[in-house]
């Protein structure tokens, strides 16, 4: 009798399921730094026996049982210890060594990887060490895509991870599901504190999405899987928080940006530009579902930046074409962006919107003030848009030489080939 062959270890669907996996562990014991131990090891355990013995008929449960088994394992370790009998108390349930694992039908997947979400985003954790921690749990993303994607040194970002981690391991604060964390938080310390973990949530959410929509590095442009996972998230939140404009412009802004992926790369998975992509390829439904979103948001609840931002987005989904781009009503969007959110990149699109209303001199000037700018100031994106500029003012040597320093500190390989064309195309 013949047997099928067994269906090899997706890393995409492991990386898909680790936070799932990892917010499930944390549910019933609490204990981060263990538990993402014990899911690692369940990853490597899967990624050694589901190549050879098939792919269980439910992976997720399966991962839950054998990291729970690892982190028990652990916990009754620790507690055999003497210095360690008091911590291990009072990490672990009463029932986590009699009653039955985690298993699938605990808690769904859904909300596993919220609660994970959510706790990544804890009041008593560093801004800056939150959004590193949940891009590392809940997106998957190394420590290296995290520091590119945020912008700072990689060491440092190792180090925002490690004190985050230390600050969650020696903190006695109990983890609970999305729902009543932020719904404590209210009680305990007032909607600031709900509105400032929900600011950092849908933060990360958005560097999700980015980090799926362009990676920072590979041979693949875009990273489906993360995007996808950042839209599903959104959309959790957004059910939690019906009635949040920001929540419901952040999902906007990544449905009516997701909807142009497949016209975003070619055959050969060649970077294709927003004015040369074939419209028709476009999703229709999300541009409908995003401009939705943004404008019912736009029209009842307070105004904020991922609004504006979908709204940008939308202007673009909805001309017919390149030339019918709106970039009159983009510009005034932009404006209001950098009032609110004067940041780096919201000055980098605004300079763009500037060119293409009024001339690329204009737009250059105000690129030579990012210059200075220590978040920006050698990054590939400052080049790409200083080199467009400057080719399209008549200037081709110096967007030559800006084409090719672009593409000398991208590490996307498909957009350092589309650079480097370009540098090409202008000399000859």
């Amino acid at each position: 009798m013949t047997h099928p062959a067994p269906e090899p270890a997706s890393e995409d669907l492991l990386r898909r399921m680790a936070p799932q996996v990892l917010g499930a562990l944390l549910r019933r014991y609490g204990h981060f730094d263990a538990a993402e131990d014990a899911v690692q090891e369940a990853l490597l355990a899967a990624a050694r026996q589901w190549p050879e013995e098939g792919r269980p008929r439910n992976p997720r449960g399966w991962l839950i049982r054998v990291a729970s088994r690892r982190l028990t394992d652990q916990l009754r370790s620790e507690a055999a210890r003497r210095r360690r009998e008091e911590t291990a108390a009072a990490l672990t349930p009463r029932d986590a060594f009699v009653a039955p694992p985690p298993g699938e039908g605990r808690a769904p997947a859904e909300e596993d990887t919220l609660t994970l979400l959510f706790l990544c985003c804890r009041a008593d954790l560093p801004a800056a060490g939150r959004i590193a921690l949940t891009l590392r749990a809940v997106g998957g993303l190394t420590t290296a895509e995290i520091a590119r994607a945020l912008l700072v040194p990689e060491a440092t970002m190792a180090q925002r991870i490690s004190r985050a981690k230390r600050r969650i391991r020696t903190s006695a604060s109990p983890f609970g599901s999305p729902a009543d964390t932020a719904a404590g938080e209210q009680e305990q310390a007032g909607e600031r504190e709900r509105a400032a973990r929900l600011a950092d949530v849908l933060h990360v959410l958005y560097l999700i999405f980015n980090e799926g929509y362009t990676a920072t590095s590979g041979r693949e442009l875009q990273r489906a899987d993360l995007a996808t996972e950042a839209i599903r998230l959104t959309r959790a939140v957004h059910v939690l928080l019906p009635d949040d404009g920001e929540v419901a412009g952040l999902l906007a802004l990544m449905l009516l940006t997701d909807a142009r992926r497949a016209a975003r790369t070619g055959p050969d998975g060649s970077l294709i530009p927003l004015a040369e992509q074939d419209r028709t390829r476009w999703d229709r439904d999300a541009i409908a579902e995003g401009v939705a979103l943004v404008s019912d948001a736009l029209t009842r609840t307070p105004l904020g930046p991922y609004q504006l931002r979908a709204a940008i987005a939308a202007v673009h989904d909805e001309a017919a074409g390149d030339e019918d781009t709106d970039w009159a009503e983009i510009l005034a969007l932009y404006e209001v962006l950098v009032r609110l959110v004067p940041g780096p990149v919201e000055r980098l699109g605004h300079a763009v919107a500037v060119a293409m209303v009024h001339g690329p001199r204009r737009a250059l000037d105000l690129l030579a003030a990012l210059d200075d700018d220590d978040h920006l100031a050698g990054h590939h994106r400052l080049e790409a848009v200083r080199a467009h500029l400057l080719e399209t003012a008549g200037d081709r040597a110096a967007a030559r030489a800006a084409y090719a320093k672009a593409a000398s500190l991208t590490l996307s390989t498909p957009e350092r080939r589309y650079l480097l064309s370009r540098a090409a195309r202008i000399a000859e």
